[in-house]
């Protein structure tokens, strides 16, 4: 309804010199025919304003696998012959489990935002490059990972500066976050993200079916069409803002789609580079990474793995040494300078004017925060995150009921555009700050029922009908707002007395109830997609006269129909018979 309202870290983990060029090298060299997306430039090292100015990444851009895929196709054509070693065939296999729930995920995006057109290739390949699958599908039979999947924390050196944002109840850090699970969701992102994808009742981002479904929403949000190349490459560049790993993904997108089968959990191929280094996600201590085996990725196939050595926090190898803290609880660095979260006192209101929208219309007004120091100077880049609370239907564009957006240069953070539901009612959004504990700010908006200011007749024929009769033609109106199809708009009508009287007629025309008593008031009528509203046949009684209808709707539109009963036609009498003679 409503036309006229419009409905419907930067890179933290930098990749090194030599990685960035064989990357980029090899890269070029591989799949005909898939799109580069642009060669590398000084700019590809830039964060895309579309994804720095929302809710940051997925993954705190933690680094990733930087394997190739093979360069023969899974599928070969006859003409090429098999594969000699049969790598393509090896690679596209995905653990049963694993390829379960990206399909079951495809299919819950399906029903849910048919318009987004998620393939599950896709989570395949970010499932492939964020965690190898899995660690090659090393789940339970409920889909939860078998130790857990962490990448390194994020405490600045050499990744980006995440402070912990869940008390170490994910990721088991309590000063840094880290990326948790097969698919690397950020604690900070996983709290409004996080799906149930296997209806346990729970959310949990080491469980390959929750972190699947929350993958694949967080790929459709912003009403992103991933069938569309543009919104493809943004909802990537979301994930983990880096061109590089944007490429990567496709490669595996497109090497996916050429064919893949399901291989038994626990025996996927293990990648062995990272983009920082390193060998690879960190796992839980009591359940380590089984190692890659030789020749199982696309990039150094064949050529033997040294043993794993034990990873730096930060990310990269180092010699092993007696731990003199446990892994799970790392040491945090010597304090350093404050970081712009740090500094932040509390947030004010950086304009919002009354937010008020009829139901199912997009607010036109935006929510706008400024966070700002005790000395009330504004703080830019400064993660906010706007929650929708309480029983309501109303959520940002692209169904979510959290976002997250970083302030700008002036220390304002602006939330996408509310989308109304049908409940009506008054809606709180509560801005916080990310990292920090801060007083939240409150803004309420309002949901109006749908609304007409305007009602005429989709036709001018003449109602009538004789006493007793029925009227042929029935009534049909069309409601708009503004010139707009007002869609949804609630409806009575009424057979009223008189224009002055409008309290129902006890005579005269009718409506006929459920039971086929007359009535002469319908209330709970809507008007349809294209804003008519056809009424119920009507039956005269055996008064004649001129009788008025009275359509009202919600938002004051109203409508007098006039109605024609005709007496009914008398016969006439028999001629009286003649006197015989």
């Amino acid at each position: 309804m409503a036309a006229q309202f419009g409905r419907r870290l930067r890179k933290g983990a930098a990749t090194t010199a030599v990685a960035a060029v064989a990357v980029a090298a090899l890269s070029a060299s591989q799949a005909p025919g898939v799109n580069d997306h642009g060669r590398q430039t000084a700019a590809d090292a830039t964060p895309s304003p579309d994804v720095s100015a929302s809710d940051g990444s997925a993954t705190g851009n933690s680094p990733y696998y930087t394997d190739l895929p093979p360069l023969k196709s899974p599928n070969p054509s006859p003409s090429t012959g098999p594969s000699p070693s049969g790598q393509g065939e090896t690679e596209a296999g995905i653990p049963a489990t694993v390829l379960d729930a990206y399909k079951k995920a495809e299919a819950s995006l399906r029903e849910s935002k048919p318009g987004c057109n998620l393939p599950w290739q896709l989570l395949a390949a970010i499932g492939r490059v964020e965690s190898g699958q899995a660690r090659g599908g090393r789940v339970d039979a409920e889909g939860t990972t078998i130790g857990k999947i962490l990448g390194p924390q994020l405490d600045g050196n050499g990744f980006a500066l995440i402070k912990d944002t869940d008390n170490g109840a994910y990721d088991g850090n309590s000063a840094y976050d880290q990326a948790v699970g097969p698919m690397q969701f950020i604690p900070s992102t996983w709290a409004w993200a996080g799906r149930d994808g296997n209806a346990d009742g729970k959310k949990d981002p080491n469980n390959i079916y929750d972190a699947a479904l929350a993958a694949g929403h967080y790929l459709c949000r912003n009403n992103w069409d991933l069938s569309d190349q543009d919104d493809l490459d943004k909802a990537i560049l979301s994930y983990n803002n880096s061109r590089e790993y944007l490429n990567l993904v496709m490669r595996w997108l497109e090497y996916y789609r050429k064919g893949t089968h399901e291989v038994p959990d626990g025996t996927g191929t293990l990648p062995g580079n990272r983009s920082d280094g390193g060998s690879g996600a960190s796992s839980d201590p009591s359940t380590p990474a089984t190692p890659s085996a030789p020749g199982a990725s696309g990039q150094g196939a064949g050529k033997p793995k040294p043993s794993p050595k034990p990873e730096k926090p930060g990310g990269g190898t180092a010699t092993p040494k007696p731990p003199t803290t446990p892994p799970s609880s790392p040491t945090p660095p010597p304090s350093t300078s404050p970081t712009p979260t740090d500094t932040v006192d509390h947030l004010e209101n950086a304009g919002a004017a009354k937010l008020t929208a009829m139901a199912g219309d997009t607010f036109t007004q935006r929510i706008s925060t400024r966070a700002e120091t005790k000395a009330g100077k504004a703080v830019a880049k400064v993660r906010i995150r706007f929650t929708i609370l309480g029983d309501t239907d109303t959520t940002f564009t692209g169904g979510e009921s959290v976002a997250t957006v970083a302030t700008n240069s002036s220390g304002v953070a602006v939330a996408p555009a509310l989308q109304a539901g049908e409940k009506t009612g008054a809606v709180t959004i509560r801005a916080t700050v990310v990292g920090r504990t801060v007083a939240g700010l409150d803004y309420t908006a309002t949901v109006t029922e749908r609304a007409a200011d305007k009602l005429a007749r989709t036709g001018d024929a003449a109602l009538t009908c004789v006493a007793g009769g029925e009227f042929a033609t029935p009534v049909q109106v069309k409601a708009t707002y503004q010139g707009a199809v007002a869609d949804g708009v609630a409806a009575t009508a009424t057979l009223v007395k008189s224009a002055a009287d409008t309290a129902a007629n006890d005579k005269g025309p009718y409506f006929k109830d459920a039971a086929g008593k007359p009535v002469r008031t319908l209330a709970g009528l809507k008007t349809d997609a294209k804003g008519l509203l056809t009424l119920p046949k009507l039956y005269a009684d055996d008064t004649a006269g001129t009788f008025l209808l009275r359509i009202t709707t919600a938002g004051g539109a109203t409508l007098t129909v006039e109605l024609t009963v005709a007496a009914a036609q008398t016969s006439s009498p028999s001629p009286s018979a003649s006197p015989s003679a």
